[in-house]
């Protein structure tokens, strides 16, 4: 069963990341410029200033958020930023898009054109302090996963309608070349976000399908499941016991916006997922 999560439509949300320990989820409107959130008292938003894509946790109280300008620690009782180190300073036409952490304790960030110019954008790794670029030439990256063990990671570029893999070795660095996983080219679809469920299957949004599908480790598609918004973008796993599918969704590019679209949503998808991993400083 699929419900609203959170009705506040968004023009573009993005960074679907649930905190394990403060038992909360938090996600992005990148065009709205801001980090949202419920408690149990409602809504919560922050105005982040400019573009603000993903986040991973640091700590109770702190978050690393990647914007269009670097990685930043925010701090979520004040809203206060520190930045931890500059993304892209020389390519002001970009900003940040899908991230995720790595079970090694790295932050992975992808980047994009504002206009998503074809091969503007690039993956990089944060870690040690330092950001390395990974992977050059994407257009719009997306699904940043990892399997549990932390010995694999996924991305997209959603303008080439495929998804890689790569093996990582034991610091969590690609090992190899990446292969392809899925190519859905042939049906059409656009992969977006992504997570890794406790059975290694990725699940992935797909934009303009408004739908989440589960893919097997070795990329059969096992299951779909619909949401009742067209642009489906990022999932992750939250709740409890980490049963629960949360969905962002965008109205973006969309002339005829219905209710729905633009919501985030909450849905059981008959599986368990893992926390999300801590960053290391």
């Amino acid at each position: 069963m699929t419900e609203v999560f959170d009705d506040r439509p968004c023009e573009l949300g993005e960074g679907a990341f649930w905190h394990p320990e403060r038992r909360q989820f938090f996600w992005f409107d990148i065009l709205g410029r801001k980090l949202l959130s419920r408690t149990a008292e409602g809504p919560v938003s922050w105005d982040m200033g400019e573009h603000a894509s993903a986040a991973g946790w640091i700590d109770r109280d702190g978050l690393i958020v990647a914007s269009e300008t670097g990685l930043y620690r925010f701090d979520i009782p004040t809203g206060e930023r520190t930045r931890l180190a500059a993304l892209e300073e020389d390519r002001p036409q970009n900003r940040s898009n899908d991230g995720r952490a790595d079970p090694m304790g790295g932050f992975w960030i992808g980047t994009m054109a504002k206009e998503a110019e074809p091969e503007a954008g690039a993956i990089y790794r944060f870690h040690g302090g330092k950001i390395h670029r990974l992977f050059d030439g994407i257009s719009i990256p997306n699904a940043i996963c990892f399997t549990p063990d932390g010995r694999r990671a996924y991305y997209a570029d959603t303008a080439r309608r495929k998804i890689w893999t790569v093996a990582l070795d034991a610091a969590g660095w690609p090992s190899g070349s990446p292969q392809i996983f899925v190519d859905l080219r042939e049906e059409g679809l656009n992969p977006d976000g992504a997570v890794i469920d406790a059975q290694g299957a990725l699940w992935n949004a797909q934009w303009g399908a408004g739908r989440v599908a589960r893919y097997l480790p070795d990329g059969r598609l096992d299951r779909t499941i619909d949401i009742p918004a067209r642009n489906a973008s990022c999932p992750c796993f939250g709740g409890t016991a980490f049963n629960r599918l949360h969905v962002t969704s965008a109205r973006e590019g969309l002339t005829d916006p219905k209710p729905d679209d633009g919501r985030t949503f909450i849905l059981d998808p008959g599986v368990k997922g893992c926390a999300e991993p801590r960053v290391t400083l």
